[in-house]
């Protein structure tokens, strides 16, 4: 049978790739400024607007019903590094703003600020699929895992739409082919 969390772990593997040409391009001199652009779109729309959005809308509101707190534990640590993670992406954007408009200085932050999203996504996306996905398919039911799947199964309708530029993981493997990763 196929889970809701091997269902939000294959998204995990697009996050890691992605984080992959991030932490590549903070090696480069000067990297190209739509790769950045693409980056920040790619994790608002799908780490973010996408999966972030089936965890915290969906599959963890299901782990309080099962006695999950989300104001400490597992779920809540899960919660703050979404915020953290937001945070950087903010500052990426940001300096991307201020590095097109002539700030060499402001690329040195786009650099900080993607490196700490990247092992901050590491470590957050270890601990969700080591610890927390473990402790989620101890609780919940076959059912519960059916009723996920098709909620999610909803929410990456609703997202996506005709327009191909939705496809993420297409997008996320064209960066990571441009720099032979």
């Amino acid at each position: 049978m196929n889970t809701a969390t091997q269902n939000l772990e294959k998204d995990h593997v697009h996050i890691l790739r992605l984080i992959d040409v991030m932490e590549h391009i903070t090696q480069i001199e000067d990297p190209e400024i739509n790769h950045l652009e693409d980056i920040v779109g790619i994790i608002r729309n799908f780490a973010d607007g996408l999966h972030h959005a089936k965890e915290e809308t969906i599959f963890f509101p299901l782990l309080a019903e099962r006695g999950f707190s989300s104001t400490q534990g597992p779920v809540a640590v899960m919660l703050h590094e979404h915020e953290e993670g937001r945070n950087y992406v903010k500052g990426m954007a940001e300096n991307i703003s201020l590095f097109k408009s002539g700030s060499k200085q402001a690329l040195i932050e786009v650099f900080r600020n993607m490196n700490g999203y990247a092992v901050l996504l590491r470590n957050h996306i270890a601990k969700e699929n080591n610890i927390l996905f473990k402790m989620a398919d101890n609780v919940l039911s076959e059912s519960d895992h059916i009723n996920l799947l098709e909620r999610f199964a909803e929410t990456d309708e609703n997202h996506v739409n005709t327009d191909s530029s939705n496809d993420y993981p297409l997008q996320i493997q064209s960066l990571v082919s441009h720099y032979n990763l």
